[in-house]
C-alpha cells in the first residue's frame, strides 16, 4: 500500500506575527518540509523491505530529538542570518552568525531555542528557565491505525514562537515546563508568543 507524503500549507501560517532575526514564514515551511519529505522517502524505503515505518520504531523521547535536530539543521540552512550551534548541547539551538566565536557557546543569548513535543499547546520541558526566544514545534504520529500501513504520516499540528522570560515557566522545582498555550500552572504569558503556523 502507498504511502503519503505530507506537505505543508503555506496559507496555514499566521501572516500577522512579527519575526525575530530576519526569519521568514518560509523558512518554517521549507523546514517542516525537508522533515516531511525525509520521513517520506525513509518510509517508503522501511515498508518496501517488510519493516516498520521510523515513526513506529522510535520512542518519544528520541523521535522528539531527532525531530528537534532536523528543524534545527533545515532551519539554519534556510535561515538568511541563523546558523547552528557548535558547542555541543549548547544553548541556544540557533545563534545569529558571527556573534559568538566560531558560531558556538554554551549558553547565549542571541538566537532562537528550538523545541518539539506531543502536548497540544506547547508545553515543553526545559533544562532551565531563560530569558529566549523559543519556537516549539508540536506533532502527532499516529500509532493506533490498524493495519499499521494505513498508519497517516507524522504531522505537525501547531507552530509557536515567542520571546520568553524566567518568569514564563513552570515553578516547580523538579523541573521547568513552559507552555506556549497559556496553560496557567506554566505561567505562561500568551501576550509575549503568537502562534506562527498549523
Amino acid at each position: 500500500m502507498p504511502i503519503a507524503r505530507n506537505t505543508t500549507d503555506p496559507e496555514s501560517f499566521n501572516r500577522e506575527i512579527s519575526l525575530p532575526y530576519e526569519l521568514r514564514l518560509d523558512d518554517f515551511r521549507a523546514a517542516l518540509q525537508d522533515v516531511y519529505d525525509f520521513f517520506f522517502d525513509v518510509n517508503k524505503h522501511l515498508l518496501s523491505r517488510g519493516l516498520q515505518r521510523l515513526d513506529d520504531m522510535l520512542r518519544p523521547a528520541i523521535m522528539s530529538g531527532v525531530l528537534s535536530d532536523m528543524l534545527t539543521s533545515s532551519l539554519a540552512m534556510h535561515s538568511r542570518v541563523l546558523v547552528e550551534n557548535q558547542y555541543f548541547n549548547g544553548h541556544p539551538d540557533l545563534l545569529v552568525q558571527g556573534i559568538y566565536p566560531n558560531n558556538a557557546i554554551k549558553a547565549g543569548e542571541e538566537g532562537v531555542e528550538i523545541k518539539t513535543t506531543r502536548k497540544r499547546g506547547g508545553a515543553v520541558d526545559t533544562h532551565g528557565a531563560r530569558d529566549q526566544w523559543m519556537c516549539v514545534f508540536v506533532y502527532e504520529v499516529d500509532t493506533d491505525s490498524e493495519p499499521a500501513v494505513n498508519r497517516r504520516a507524522m504531522t505537525f499540528t501547531e507552530v509557536y514562537l515567542g520571546k520568553v522570560t524566567v518568569s514564563d515557566f513552570s515553578k516547580e522545582p523538579e523541573r521547568r515546563t513552559w507552555n506556549a498555550n497559556g496553560d496557567a500552572a506554566c505561567g505562561w504569558n500568551q501576550e509575549t508568543t503568537r502562534k506562527l503556523g498549523l
